[in-house]
This record gives structure tokens, sequence and C-alpha cells, in this order.
């Protein structure tokens, strides 16, 4: 893991995101890889309240929702950012879903999938600099509109 502050959020830069759904997306290896939210993505919802994850076995398109969020300021699907199968679900969030928001990289994670089109994850935010101009730019965008806490 390769941490950076940007925009006073600590992120990865070595994973690759979803950058319209504030979705990560970490290549475990073997055909495996591990899905959750950034930071920034989790504080423009509020606090999250409830989170349903699709059970093992599902196999979705990118974009398909894997689960659902309830939150202050955002109700709504959890999305894939690739297409693939869930391999496991990570029931400790669902039951306590403040684990996003205390570590959205760590045990904080959503899903685990078995990637079905790996061309797809050129579709992503990737590499440091690419991760940090997006990044900053989300947080700058936010910060205008008034969605981030002062």
């Amino acid at each position: 893991m390769s941490d950076r502050v940007v925009g006073g959020y600590t992120i990865d830069v070595d994973l690759l995101y979803d950058g319209e759904r504030h979705v990560w997306l970490l290549i475990l290896g073997e055909g495996r890889a591990r899905v959750g939210m950034d930071p920034l993505g989790v504080e423009t919802m509020g606090d999250v309240v409830q989170m349903y994850l699709q059970e093992p076995g599902v196999a979705l398109n990118r974009g398909a929702a894997f689960g659902t969020i309830e939150a202050a300021k955002f109700v709504g699907p959890l999305t894939m950012p690739v297409s693939g199968t869930i391999l496991t679900n990570n029931q400790a969030v669902a039951s306590d879903p403040g684990l996003l928001t205390r570590d959205p990289f760590g045990e904080g994670w959503l899903i685990e999938i078995e990637p079905s089109d790996p061309a797809e994850f050129d579709l992503l935010v990737r590499g440091e600099e690419q991760v940090v101009e997006w990044f900053e730019s989300k947080v700058r965008d936010y910060g205008a509109k008034g969605m981030l806490a002062e």
C-alpha cells in the first residue's frame, strides 16, 4: 500500500479507481480482486447507517449493483468497477458500516471478486499521477459544491 495525502484525504495511489463511483479495486492475484470505497466517496454520503452486499456466486457486469447502501445523504446502489463473479463479501462491514469510514482501504473493504474481463482494468483511473490528479479534481469540485464538511 502506497499512501498519499491528497486534498486532506489519505488515499492509496497503487489501487485502481472507478472515478465516477468512488469505488476502488485491488488486484490480489490469481484471478481475485478486492473492491471498496474511497474516503471521499464515503464522506460525501454522510454517516452510513445500513448496507447490504450480494451473496457469493453472483456474476455481475461493470456498473451493476453488488449491494446497496443507506447513508445520511445517499441511499442507493454500490456498483461494480469491473465485471466479475462475487467470491466473498465482508460481513464485518455489513454488520458495522462504520468500518467503511474508519478504515476504507483495510477492514472496510466490501467484496472480493473474480474479474471476468481484465481489459476493463484500462477503464479505471490508475497510476500515481492519474490517481492524484483525479482525486484532487474531485476534492475541488465537491468543495465548490459544498459537499464536504468544513
